[in-house]
């Protein structure tokens, strides 16, 4: 919007200079060509040329405040006529006026009338049309602006009830195990409450960062599987290994955990033996690239309702990059189930949010 009146006087500095070149071409052709007098050359090109851009100035500013629809063009058609006739008329009118004693002139401008008609209507016209087309431009520009800023914010919304979605889940089950250990262990409940309470307080703080550090999710990550092995004490071993130059990267938030958290809740289901959730982060051809691993029981079918995370995840993921092939799920060898995430790092990485 800033953009608009410098827009505006650099096609009026434009118009100025054309209309003056114009003004000069009819003098030297009325001059040269014609053999008329200084005078009623620039008299007849000054008058007729600046009618004519006075009725191209009251049609651009008419058609700025009403666009005629197709069915209404006529009506435009018909005003252009109108201007055409009165500037033609008017400009007689006057130019009889200036030079009444001018026989020859006045013989030209009485048998040119219909020429001058012609050439003005076509001009106004083609004024008409321009002015038409500008401003539908225009509209047309201020309307995908719009429907782009719907669907940015359409999105914007979706990517914040996917992340909001994911914590519900991870909360109940934590306040269903506090519950449990209340009973069991109550030393061991407080320690997770006040853990749990931690994790919440960074996730409240970080609630409007689209994008973090990969060493800011991994602190995020280990108070999360504190919590974890509060819960699951000796029977869950985690493993991370973390390329150093992988530290600075960054990856949309809170995207991690839900992995982690279903690599622990199918690692650790129907088996009473210790686990270990390995967690691999890198660096390869330009992506951040994480691999989650967690045994499996092949054997094993997952109960109904599972995998919410996961599709929560690929939607994610595909609503950033338009990509769907960025989360991967594998069953390894040795009963591993591998879950491989990348995040292109196409973005400016000094950008945090």
């Amino acid at each position: 919007m800033t953009n608009r009146p410098l827009s505006i006087r650099r096609i009026q500095k434009v118009a100025s200079v054309i209309f003056l070149g114009w003004v000069m071409v009819f003098v030297i052709l009325f001059y040269y060509t014609l053999n008329f007098s200084w005078q009623i050359s620039f008299a007849d090109s000054l008058i007729t040329n600046g009618l004519l851009a006075l009725a191209c100035i009251i049609m651009s500013n008419l058609l700025g405040y009403y666009q005629p629809k197709n069915e209404t063009i006529i009506f435009v058609l018909a005003l252009t006529f109108i201007m055409a006739l009165f500037i033609t008329f008017v400009s007689k009118f006057l130019l009889v006026l200036l030079f009444t004693g001018e026989q020859t002139y006045l013989s030209f401008l009485n048998f040119s009338l219909a020429v001058r008609f012609l050439i003005v209507f076509v001009f106004i016209a083609w004024c008409a049309l321009a002015n038409i087309l500008w401003y539908r431009l225009e509209e047309q520009s201020a309307t995908q602006e719009r429907l782009l800023m719907a669907q940015n914010l359409s999105k914007e919304a979706e990517l914040n009830k996917l992340r909001h979605q994911l914590q519900p889940h991870f909360l109940f089950n934590s306040l269903n195990s506090v519950y449990a250990l209340t009973i069991v262990n109550p030393k061991e409940a407080g320690t997770m409450i006040t853990k749990l309470a931690a994790f919440l307080r960074g996730t409240l703080k970080r609630d409007d960062e689209v994008w973090v550090s990969v060493e800011e999710e991994m602190e995020y990550i280990s108070l999360y599987l504190d919590i974890e092995k509060v819960r699951f004490s000796h029977r869950l071993n985690i493993e991370l290994e973390i390329a150093e130059e992988t530290l600075n990267l960054r990856l949309p938030g809170t995207l991690l955990q839900p992995i982690v958290e279903n690599a622990i809740k199918f690692g650790l289901y129907n088996t009473a033996a210790a686990i270990t959730i390995s967690l691999f982060v890198k660096l390869e051809q330009n992506h951040l690239v994480i691999v989650v691993q967690n045994p499996f029981d092949p054997e094993m079918k997952s109960t109904e309702g599972t995998g919410f995370g996961l599709t929560a995840i690929r939607r994610r993921l595909y609503l950033l990059f338009a990509d769907e092939r960025l989360l991967q799920t594998n069953a390894g060898p040795e009963n591993k189930f591998e879950t491989t995430l990348k995040i292109p790092q196409l973005y400016d990485k000094d950008d945090t949010n």
